[in-house]
């Protein structure tokens, strides 16, 4: 059958309708996906990315931080820090992405032994003059280990302290990357060194009695208070993973540190309780396993 010109025309039409409809919708659809032009592509481009190899670290913590009892009796020893020091034994955080020359000249230990987290934000406040690329936060165990369980800083204090030396970091130095360390389980240190006559006369010196005090008493109340303050450790490592996690250059291990197997020999031969150089070393090797990944723990 013969079609007439009228009816060629009007199909035309619909034709060219149909094809604008289709243009008008998909434009509809990417604006609503991304917005104006450009600029869902403009966010993702501006969003922080984590910077795998730092050129420069600042170190806030407490004694672990400063080496502790890791080269002497009682004594700091910041050269063996898992986070800045420059002892070959450990190899330092530093060390492994600086290099051993660069890591001297490019790496600022402000941790100070016996801190907790009320100190936190003046040594960040000191940090951030540095502008360091990476910042490495390890604090909370003194705040476990105190001379009762009922001492203990209360968990929502310690939240609030984190999230405010975060913040204050932030505002002083937007750039740098912040590296968050789990609090060790101080459980574990105690099951390591409990068994030994000499380890137990060392630790009524008076180090972390929350934990340490009576080390074999098996009674109720013994074991309450140390699963008491384990408890309290693993609510603090939350708050150091919720709080982190609101920030975007911000990295927390995910648990490494307070899962981690330390063993006797690891420990300091001088308290059987704080990282010797080879708990220090280990420290290191997980900070710098999680610093360089591409994407943080799960």
């Amino acid at each position: 059958m013969r079609t007439t010109a009228p009816r060629r025309r009007a199909r035309r039409a619909l034709a060219g309708a149909g094809v604008a409809v289709a243009v008008l919708a998909a434009s509809l659809t990417a604006c609503d996906e991304s917005g104006p032009a450009g600029e869902g592509e403009r966010g993702a481009q501006s969003a922080p990315r984590w910077n795998t190899a730092p050129t420069s670290i600042a170190a806030v913590g407490d004694s672990i931080t400063r080496g502790f009892d890791a080269c002497s009796v009682l004594a700091d020893c910041p050269e063996a820090s898992w986070s800045t020091g420059n002892d070959p034994l450990v190899r330092s955080l530093a060390a492994r992405l600086l290099g051993e020359t660069q890591a001297q000249a490019r790496s600022w230990n402000y941790a100070v032994t016996g801190s907790r987290m009320a100190d936190l934000s003046a040594q960040l406040t000191a940090a951030a003059g540095h502008k360091p690329d990476l910042v490495t936060v390890m604090v909370g165990s003194n705040d476990a280990c105190r001379p009762t369980a009922s001492s203990m800083t209360p968990v929502a204090e310690f939240r609030e302290g984190f999230d405010k030396a975060l913040k204050e970091l932030r505002a002083a130095s937007p750039a740098s990357q912040v590296y968050v360390s789990s609090v060790p389980d101080l459980q574990r240190l105690w099951e390591q060194g409990k068994d030994s006559p000499m380890v137990r006369q060392i630790w009524k010196l008076g180090i972390c009695q929350s934990m340490l005090a009576e080390p074999l008493s098996a009674t109720a109340g013994a074991t309450a208070r140390r699963e008491q303050v384990r408890a309290r450790v693993v609510e603090y490592n939350e708050v150091l993973r919720e709080v982190c996690g609101k920030d975007a250059l911000c990295r927390y291990d995910g648990g490494a540190v307070f899962q981690y197997p330390f063993a006797a020999d690891q420990l300091s031969h001088w308290d059987w309780f704080h990282p010797g150089k080879d708990g220090q070393a280990r420290l290191a090797e997980l900070a710098h396993r999680q610093v360089t990944a591409a994407e943080p723990p799960r």
